[in-house]
């Protein structure tokens, strides 16, 4: 497809993005109230996006984790977080739940992540942790198939 005759799902069908849009609102509430910082909440949104290989929200949520105050060295490190220190026992168990979360079809990596996670995380995170995953899946997705271009930065 041309870029000339790219669709951009978001913008040709506005009320079913805006309801995603107001349901990853209500899913970032979701997730404060169940304690999580911003960091984390961008830490499953890029991990999820870089599963997904959605290049606009990887630049998007980076973005955003660096605002929350995230370091460069744990962003270039999060493909690889189980071979690394540098995440918390709470960090780990939020990304192993939002992987299998993305990729639902493998029951054992679904099955040992829900275990793990509820070694350290309450229901109520647990719960937000799989909301921001399914949220940014459905965000990957419409990034995706609407070809949304990464702008260079200025």
């Amino acid at each position: 497809m041309s870029e000339d005759r790219r669709i951009f799902i978001d913008k040709q069908s506005p009320e079913p993005y805006q309801a995603l849009v107001h349901t990853s609102e209500a899913v970032r509430a979701a997730a404060a109230g169940a304690g999580f910082d911003r960091i984390l909440v961008e830490l499953v949104n890029l991990r999820v996006s870089q599963i997904n290989g959605c290049a606009y929200c990887l630049d998007v949520h980076t973005r955003a984790a660096l605002r929350a105050g995230e370091t460069t060295q744990r962003l270039g490190v999060l493909a690889a977080w189980r071979d690394t220190e540098l995440f918390t026992p709470v960090e780990r168990a939020a990304l192993a739940l939002a992987e299998a979360t993305t990729r639902p079809a493998d029951t054992a990596a679904r099955d040992a992540a829900t275990a793990a996670a509820r070694e350290v995380l309450t229901d109520d995170q647990i719960s937000a942790v799989i909301w921001v995953a399914v949220t940014i899946n459905a965000f990957n997705r419409v990034s995706v198939m609407s070809r949304h271009p990464v702008r260079r930065e200025r």
